[in-house]
């Protein structure tokens, strides 16, 4: 059995340490935000929070994780609790900002690359809290081990979707 960190939580897991980890999160601890889009870390879709950097989980071996914290988009509202000190009512009412911000932008089409991209994108915020758009182009184009793909080119939906997360996260650093 190999323990990891997934979403704040302790997780025992039954699958070879060689197993990609995105197989792991769909198959074994059933969640289904990380996609699998190409198997080989070209698109995006499988990106999670590995210590708050983004990783493709498709390549990444179950047990290289064992002694870090994996985030997929399914624990972005309990990071932003956490880093928020918000109370624990308050927190099981409360969105990350991007996630807020993708429904309010309503900016998936057909949702593939969509979970992918607010990993990425809350990784960029969390270090740049007012990227400009060359700043989320970059990101999402030049950073990591290839671009992030989106097939239905809701691009400008995107760079919208990221400005209204940065306020969102400016809005509740004053409160």
């Amino acid at each position: 059995m190999i323990t990891i960190v997934v979403n704040g939580e302790k997780r025992q897991v039954q699958s070879s340490p060689d197993t990609p980890l995105l197989y792991v999160l769909r198959n074994e601890l059933n969640l289904m935000t990380p996609k699998f889009g190409c198997g080989l870390a070209q698109c995006g879709a499988c990106s999670v929070l590995l210590d708050g950097e983004e990783i493709r989980s498709c390549i990444t071996p179950v047990d290289s994780v064992t002694d870090k914290e994996v985030t997929t988009v399914d624990g972005l509202p309990a990071r932003w609790a956490k880093q928020r000190s918000l109370s624990p009512e308050r927190a099981a009412r409360t969105l990350h900002p991007v996630q807020e911000a993708w429904i309010e932008e309503q900016v998936p089409q057909c949702g593939i690359c969509q979970f992918g991209m607010m990993i990425k994108v809350t990784e960029l915020l969390e270090h740049n809290p007012k990227p400009s758009d060359d700043d989320i182009k970059e990101a999402l184009t030049s950073s990591g081990p290839s671009p992030h793909l989106c097939r239905c080119a809701s691009y400008a939906a995107i760079l919208e979707g990221v400005h209204r997360a940065a306020s969102i996260m400016a809005d509740g650093d004053q409160g």
